[in-house]
C-alpha cells in the first residue's frame, strides 16, 4: 500500500527558482519515496542524484559557476537526496543559488546535526525546511473503515508508524524490521557523528528514556546509572534529538515557586522503536504500560499536525513541587490550553494550583472518543 503524504503539496508549492527546499526527517520515513514520485511526475528537465554518491561528489567538488552551469545547463529543478553527506554542500548550493536563479532545488537530509551545513549560515534567506515524519493519523485514516480503525489503533500504539510496516502483517516480519532499523540505520546516524563510539551507552541511554514516557528525565540519574557524566548525558539526548528518534518537552512556569522546570520529559517519534527499545512488542491487552503508550502516541501526533498545518504553539509540561501536574500545555495566540491523556474517558478535575493561577486557560481530557478532535485543533 502506497499512502498519500500530506508534504507532498506542499513540496510541489515550495519549490520555487533561487531557492533551496530542505526536506528533512528520520531515516526510512519516505523522504526518497517523495522525491522519486514528483520525479517521476515532473514535466520539467530535472536532475536526480544521490547523496551518497561519490561520483556526485566529484562533479560538485570543483567549486565554480562555469562547472555548475555546465552541470545544470538547460535543466529546472535539482534534487539530492541524503544531501549532507556531499562536502561543504552548503557552501556548494550557495553558489548555484546565487548564480543559477532560474534552478529550483530540493535537497533531503536525515539528520539535523549533518544539515547544520545546509541550514547554516551559507543559506540564511535562501531556504525553507519542511519536517516529514511516520505516517500520520490524518494520513492513514482516509485507508481505513471505522470497522477496521480501533484494531489498527491499537496496532500502531505498539508497532509504530513508519511507513514501510504497513506491508507487514505478521508479528515476525514487523518485529524484525524494527529490530533492523535500530540497529542499521538509527544507531549509523548517531554513532557516525564525532567518531562516537558507545553504541551500548546510546543504546541504554534510549532504553532508560523509553521506560520514562510521562515522567521528568534526571540527567544526575541517568548519568549515575550509566556512569557518564551529566553532560555527557545531555550531550547524547541532544544528538537522539537531532537524528529525529527523541524529542524534549520542558516545564511551564510563569515563576511561580511552586512549579517545578528543572527537568525536561522525552517522547519518541514512533512507538515502535520506543517498544522496540523496551523489548516489549506484545499487544495492548497484555501490557501495563497502555498510559505510557497513549500519551507517546498522542503528543507525537499532536507534533506532526502542529508541524503539518503550520499551527505555532510552545509545548510543555506542567507540574508543581505538591505534585499537581497536566500532561500537555499549549501556549497558542497568547492563551493557554491544558490537556490530560487517558486511554479510557474518566473523570479529571483541573489541578487546584492551575485553576487558581491560570483561570483563563481551557482543561481537556483527550482519549479515544475525542482524539480525533485534539489532533486537528486550529487546523
Amino acid at each position: 500500500m502506497q499512502i498519500e503524504r500530506i508534504l507532498e503539496k506542499s513540496i510541489i508549492e515550495s519549490l520555487k527558482p533561487g531557492k533551496v527546499l530542505l526536506l528533512l526527517g528520520p531515516r526510512r520515513v519516505g523522504k526518497t519515496f517523495l522525491l522519486n514520485k514528483i520525479f517521476d511526475e515532473k514535466s520539467e528537465k530535472v536532475v536526480f542524484w544521490n547523496g551518497e554518491d561519490f561520483a556526485v561528489h566529484e562533479l560538485l567538488k570543483r567549486r565554480s559557476i562555469e562547472n555548475y552551469k555546465n552541470l545544470f545547463a538547460e535543466k529546472e529543478l535539482l534534487m539530492i537526496d541524503e544531501a549532507q553527506k556531499i562536502p561543504k554542500i552548503g557552501e556548494v548550493l550557495k553558489l548555484i543559488v546565487d548564480n543559477l536563479k532560474y534552478l529550483k532545488i530540493v535537497a533531503t537530509g536525515s539528520s539535523a546535526f549533518d544539515v547544520r551545513n545546509l541550514s547554516g549560515e551559507p543559506l540564511t534567506g535562501r531556504k525553507e525546511d519542511l519536517l516529514i515524519f511516520p505516517i500520520s493519523e490524518k494520513e492513514i485514516r482516509k485507508y481505513e473503515s471505522v470497522i477496521q480503525h480501533k484494531d489498527a489503533l491499537l496496532n500502531r500504539l505498539v508497532f509504530g508508524s513508519m511507513p514501510e510496516l504497513i506491508n507487514y502483517s505478521t508479528f515476525d516480519k514487523k518485529s524484525k524490521y524494527l529490530k533492523n532499523l535500530i540497529n542499521s540505520y538509527l544507531l549509523k546516524d548517531i554513532l557516525a557523528f564525532e567518531n562516537i563510539k558507545a553504541s551500548d551507552k546510546i543504546l541504554s541511554l534510549l532504553r532508560l528514556i523509553a521506560f520514562q514516557i510521562g515522567s521528568e528525565v534526571s540527567l544526575s540519574e541517568i548519568g549515575n546509572h550509566l556512569s557518564m557524566s551529566k553532560n555527557t548525558v545531555a550531550r547524547y539526548l541532544d544528538l537522539l534529538s537531532k537524528v529525529f528518534i527523541i524529542f524534549k518537552i520542558s516545564g511551564f512556569s510563569r515563576n511561580l515557586r511552586k512549579e517545578v522546570t528543572k527537568n525536561s520529559k522525552w517522547y519518541f517519534y514512533d512507538n515502535g522503536i520506543r517498544n522496540a527499545l523496551t523489548a516489549n512488542l506484545e499487544p495492548v491487552s497484555l501490557r501495563n504500560d497502555i498510559g505510557q503508550l497513549w500519551e507517546n502516541y498522542t503528543i507525537s501526533e499532536r507534533i506532526k499536525t502542529q508541524h503539518y498545518f503550520n499551527i505555532t504553539s510552545n509545548n510543555y509540561f506542567w507540574r508543581t513541587y505538591d505534585q499537581q501536574e497536566i500532561d500537555w500545555i499549549e501556549e497558542r495566540n497568547g492563551k493557554l490550553f491544558a490537556y490530560e491523556f487517558k486511554w479510557k474517558e474518566s473523570k479529571s478535575k483541573i489541578p487546584p494550583a492551575w485553576k487558581n493561577n491560570y483561570p483563563n486557560s481551557e482543561f481537556n481530557q483527550i482519549h479515544q472518543s475525542n482524539f480525533d478532535e485534539f489532533l486537528l485543533l486550529n487546523r
